[in-house]
């Protein structure tokens, strides 16, 4: 149920308000000085507040300051309710951050329409809010994916670096070896070893070529994410 904080010292003002709004189905909670809703907005996280200007105590310029200032309660929508409607005090109430201004008297349908609004805004702004936090984790999500790919084609490439490293040593050392022999015998011993080397080479690259239908997101994801690669 949606929460809404009246902080007004007129008894008769207060009283109106609350009925007007708990009929419209709103939880209503109150405080009749400025310090006091200070405290309560605090400790109850109110959906909306309405609040005098002109009261003792702590007035509603300095109640509309501290709950600014803290951020647990600098996004609470805040209407002011006034006598004063000149534009001085409009704009300074605008100015210290509240969302709209009821002059008294108002009629039920404007105190009706003025808290529909600010709700109504109130339930936009967290939509988009979530909305952004969502695509911002879903951005981060997918950065993430995006670079345990590249770390898996990265671990991929030097395992295959170092599975080629080996057979070609060999057959270097067989190719200086043949040059140096004259021994017929110890020339074939070589020429079989580089015979056996590059077939291991080649049967590596057509494993390599085989592989790289696996080398796509999808599947480097799949593999990585069963732990296939190593």
């Amino acid at each position: 149920m949606t929460k809404i904080l009246v902080i007004e010292d007129e008894k008769g003002v207060q009283d109106n308000v609350i009925d007007i709004l708990q009929l419209e189905g709103f939880q209503v909670i109150f405080a009749d000085n400025g310090l006091l809703g200070v405290l309560m907005a605090r400790a109850e996280h109110p959906d909306l507040i309405i609040c005098d200007i002109m009261m003792p105590e702590l007035d509603g310029y300095g109640v509309l300051e501290q709950l600014r200032q803290e951020p647990d309660t600098s996004t609470i929508p805040f209407i002011f309710l006034t006598a004063k409607a000149d534009n001085v005090d409009l704009r300074q109430g605008m100015e210290s951050g509240a969302d709209d201004y009821l002059t008294k008297p108002f009629t039920p349908q404007e105190l009706r329409r003025a808290v529909a609004v600010r709700l109504e805004k109130q339930a936009a702004m967290l939509e988009k809010y979530h909305h952004e936090r969502e695509r911002a984790q879903r951005y981060q999500r997918e950065s993430q994916e995006r670079q345990n790919i590249i770390d898996t084609q990265e671990d991929f490439l030097r395992k295959v670096i170092v599975d080629f490293r080996d057979p070609l040593s060999n057959i270097n050392i067989a190719i200086q070896l043949l040059a140096n022999s004259q021994d017929e015998e110890v020339r074939n011993r070589y020429l079989k070893i580089l015979r056996e080397e590059c077939a291991k080479e080649i049967l590596m690259l057509n494993q390599m070529a085989q592989l790289q239908d696996l080398m796509s997101p999808q599947n480097l994801k799949l593999l990585n994410q069963f732990k296939l690669i190593q």
